[in-house]
């Protein structure tokens, strides 16, 4: 009786395993361009998301597609974002289900001191200003929680990745730095 209910606890953990890393594989950023001859719920998904009004660069939104049904995921420091995101996404030409897993960032006067300078490390560096800084949405996004930051998002060169990411730890009051940038082309 142990050995079965064992196996099945075994079994169920590698489908969902197995579930997951298909699902990392089929994982899409808004900020990263796809192929060619991606479908165009895709695009257009990726579009709207990029669109949103609020979207900005403490927020990290990406999506997953499977059939007709979107996924969202990432982190927002508002709520309305989360809500806004799933509601664009809804009325994409194609869409018939969205779930929703966008987790909303705690309200923390910490965590945003912390943004607020790892932003002005990032984007006042004179090797990555002129490169990143000047355009709508900044390719690197900067997601912090419980005072552990993340960075996510497209550079041009493995160079700027480093250089984003020394940055970021020279901030006081920052426990961890993740970097998660990815290169072009990569």
């Amino acid at each position: 009786m142990r050995i079965s209910r064992l196996f099945a606890a075994v079994f169920v953990a590698t489908l969902a395993l197995s579930a997951a890393d298909k699902q990392a594989s089929t994982h899409y950023d808004p900020y990263v361009r796809g192929p060619v001859e991606e479908n165009s719920i895709i695009k257009e998904v990726r579009h709207q998301l990029l669109m949103l009004p609020y979207y900005g660069v403490f927020d990290d939104l990406g999506f997953s597609v499977t059939g007709s049904t979107v996924t969202l995921s990432g982190q927002v420091t508002r709520p309305t974002l989360k809500d806004d995101a799933g509601n664009t996404v809804k009325r994409v030409p194609g869409v018939t289900n969205v779930v929703n897993n966008i987790e909303v960032l705690p309200l923390s006067p910490n965590d945003d001191q912390i943004r607020m300078a790892i932003f002005r490390k990032i984007y006042g560096d004179q090797s990555l200003n002129t490169r990143y800084a000047y355009s709508a949405t900044p390719s690197i996004h900067i997601i912090v929680k419980n005072g552990n930051a993340r960075l996510e998002g497209v550079v041009a060169n493995s160079m700027d990745k480093n250089i984003a990411g020394i940055r970021a730890k020279e901030v006081n009051g920052v426990f961890d730095v993740q970097n998660d940038l990815q290169v072009e082309g990569k």
